[in-house]
């Protein structure tokens, strides 16, 4: 991502005294936390590299963003990584809090994760954003919260 924007900071207590590593990312005064998914074939019991699908592919597939630990954030950046293709989703922190596609990763525990399917990716496309976009959605999002 940094390569993406120099205003992308490897974050630390010198831009938020209160960081702690819980994100990955700050560009002026937003909290960045970064998911990245590989699109995979869902009915092929095979190794990654064979599961792997091209953008054009008909193959359902899966991309499960995990580890998400809400209010850590101002913002989400998803990744959706295919062979051929790389699509970012830009959410913010409320935005992934009341996603339908919103659950718990550990019955129980702090972290949630949100699948990204053949059937339901229409419905990211509101959040999808050029690479040469990204910053500055994250930005226009970030402020407003």
């Amino acid at each position: 991502m940094i390569d993406l924007d120099p205003r992308f900071k490897k974050p630390d207590t010198s831009l938020d005294p209160d960081y702690e590593g819980q994100y990955d990312l700050w560009i002026e005064g937003v909290r960045v936390e970064v998911k990245a998914a590989r699109a995979i074939h869902t009915k092929k019991r095979e190794d990654l590299i064979s599961k792997a699908l091209r953008s054009d592919s008909s193959a359902p597939f899966w991309m499960n963003f995990q580890q998400l630990k809400l209010d850590i954030c101002d913002v989400y950046v998803f990744i959706g990584v295919g062979v051929d293709q790389i699509v970012y989703w830009v959410l913010s922190n409320e935005e992934a809090k009341s996603n339908d596609y919103l659950s718990h990763q550990h019955r129980g525990g702090i972290e949630y994760q949100i699948g990204i399917t053949h059937k339901n990716i229409s419905e990211f496309d509101v959040f999808r954003t050029d690479a040469s976009e990204v910053a500055d959605k994250i930005l226009s999002i970030g402020r407003s919260e």
